[in-house]
């Protein structure tokens, strides 16, 4: 089941329909992520950027749509960065930052690589782990990429910015460290399944355009494919990936990061005209949007899953006492 840098949605469907169906899931609103971008609204009104992605307008003789950064042009490269401020961080930056959070937490450097110059070398031996931390504690502890793009903070099958293919013993993700934690650690397949999809529930991410979002979801997919063949030497069920792209799906979602709603869902009613006494249309004002209220938007605030209670909850709610 290898599949290049440029996951093909025609390769996903051929593993079955529902597949690609869960990966397009928007939890909070039931129905499919939006395109929130307007890069595609040349090929249609069903691409303009307040419509769902449906798998009809990304497979079959359109299955060459939705490409990751480095197979765009330049042209759509700079109108992204121009538009929605789009960059993307180098993987050796995106170690380093990594390295940091891992040294705190492990109390010493150097666990899964060391660096050198923009590069790295992983180390060889298992990972170590601190009296009173386990490798299972490590593989629940959350960890959150916020706007995440195609998600290279937390999987790194290629760098971002160049488009090279990255070895998998040389990842560097927040998730491949976990993933290598428990083939370091499992006993067994069963332990292995068991504890990779606990590392799938401990890494969330949230993304605005639903183009990046969806190769989020499709590179945290295929990581998953590559850690199993790996480990395994064969490809996994049908099932069982159907199992980990909904706990995908629920864990890298969409959504407007300042307002931790979905995208463009505020909304502001002036449809009643103004009288001569007033100054501007009377109605409803979005009180979040106008005054910069983070708990008092109209749109629809994003929930996602608690995997511990099985519960979801809205994001905005964990933000409550804190500083935003």
């Amino acid at each position: 089941m290898k599949e290049t840098v440029d996951i093909k949605e025609n390769t996903l469907l051929g593993i079955g329909a529902e597949l690609l169906e869960i990966l397009l899931k928007d939890r909070t609103t039931g129905g499919n992520i939006l395109w929130a971008t307007e890069h595609y609204e040349t090929l249609g009104l069903l691409y303009r950027r307040e419509r769902q992605i449906l798998p009809s307008l990304i497979t079959g003789a359109n299955g060459e749509v939705i490409k990751p950064r480095t197979k765009k042009t330049k042209q759509e490269q700079q109108a992204r960065i121009r538009g929605k401020a789009e960059v993307f961080t180098p993987s050796w930056v995106c170690n380093c930052q990594n390295n940091l959070v891992d040294d705190a937490w492990l109390g010493y450097k150097g666990a899964f690589n060391t660096e050198g110059n923009k590069s790295w070398t992983a180390t060889a031996e298992p990972v170590r782990f601190p009296e009173g931390k386990t490798w299972q504690n490590y593989v629940e502890e959350n960890r959150l990429e916020i706007t995440c793009g195609e998600a290279p903070y937390l999987v790194s099958r290629y760098d971002a910015v160049t488009g090279k293919e990255i070895p998998l013993k040389e990842r560097i993700g927040l998730l491949d460290r976990k993933l290598r934690v428990v083939g370091e650690n499992a006993a067994d397949k069963e332990e292995w399944i068991r504890w990779a999809k606990k590392a799938f529930q401990s890494v969330y991410g949230y993304e605005w355009q639903g183009d990046d979002l969806l190769l989020a979801r499709e590179n945290l997919l295929y990581t998953f494919i590559d850690y199993y063949e790996e480990k395994f030497g064969e490809a996994p069920a049908k099932s069982l990936l159907l199992e980990i792209a909904e706990i995908i799906s629920w864990n890298i979602w969409q959504m407007d990061g300042l307002k931790c709603v979905v995208p463009n869902s505020c909304k502001s009613d002036t449809s009643v005209q103004p009288s001569m006494f007033e100054k501007r249309p009377k109605g409803k004002i979005c009180e979040g949007c106008a005054k910069g209220l983070l708990f008092a938007h109209n749109g629809i605030y994003c929930r996602i899953m608690n995997w511990k209670t099985g519960k979801t909850e809205r994001f905005v709610d964990l933000l409550r006492g804190k500083k935003v």
